[in-house]
């Protein structure tokens, strides 16, 4: 009887049971130690992202912020992106390859999919339009009509070719690819006149408008999740 009651009713101090605790501190340990390796894994791949075969300097707290920021927007899980896979694979080889016989870099062929979706349709409220969204002046500029009667920036071939040498035209004043899809956003003037101010010239540094800064940071997220789409939640 003395022993039952002892056993039945713990007294004050009695200690807890070792296993337990161990199990217990185990189990955080690991815990903590997968949190640590997914952190070391989302660092390694936000190192090795690219622009234009240009690294991107993620030891620069603000531009892994927005990486990553970009990275999520434009996962499958926030777009549901099956319509821009979908374009992505029917025109994306032939962007391609034709700004390749121009010397411009391949990932530019992203642009006219942050820009309409590669819908020619677009129109935006100051008035640009088609597949690379041109303003009428520069479609001009680079042998496009656009008038009352025929629009060719809604010609898929023509704006592309047209589009390849607006971007080398940039790149002939920039002389960095970077820059050259920051000026194709915003216009050469504004870049110019940004870059004199701040006696700055790399983008990543660059106090721009907000849709200019973030315009690369988008370009290299629509890379990433068509190139690499399960990474970013994509599924058949």
């Amino acid at each position: 009887m003395v022993l039952s009651r002892l056993y039945s009713n713990p007294q004050e101090g009695s200690f807890e049971n070792p296993f337990k605790k161990l199990m217990l501190e185990h189990a955080e340990k690991l815990k903590r130690d997968k949190a640590s390796l997914m952190s070391d894994s989302n660092e390694d791949y936000l190192v090795s992202l690219t622009f234009a075969d240009e690294s991107i300097p993620t030891e620069l707290e603000s531009v892994k912020q927005k990486l990553g920021k970009y990275l999520s927007k434009f996962s499958f899980k926030k777009q549901q992106s099956y319509q821009m896979h979908k374009q992505a694979d029917k025109f994306l080889p032939q962007i391609a390859a034709i700004l390749k016989s121009y010397g411009i870099p391949e990932d530019f062929k992203y642009i006219p999919l942050v820009e309409s979706g590669l819908d020619p349709r677009v129109t935006s409220h100051k008035g640009a339009g088609g597949y690379w969204q041109f303003m009428p002046a520069t479609a001009r500029l680079y042998g496009l009509r656009v008038n009352g009667q025929v629009d060719e920036r809604v010609d898929f071939l023509k704006s592309t070719h047209a589009a390849a040498r607006y971007l080398k035209s940039l790149y002939g004043e920039f002389g960095d690819w970077t820059l050259v899809a920051a000026a194709y956003n915003v216009g050469g003037g504004s870049l110019r006149a940004s870059i004199r101010r701040q006696k700055e010239d790399n983008y990543f540094k660059l106090r721009l408008n907000a849709e200019t800064a973030s315009y690369v940071y988008k370009l290299v997220s629509v890379k990433e999740v068509i190139e690499n789409p399960a990474k970013h939640g994509y599924r058949i």
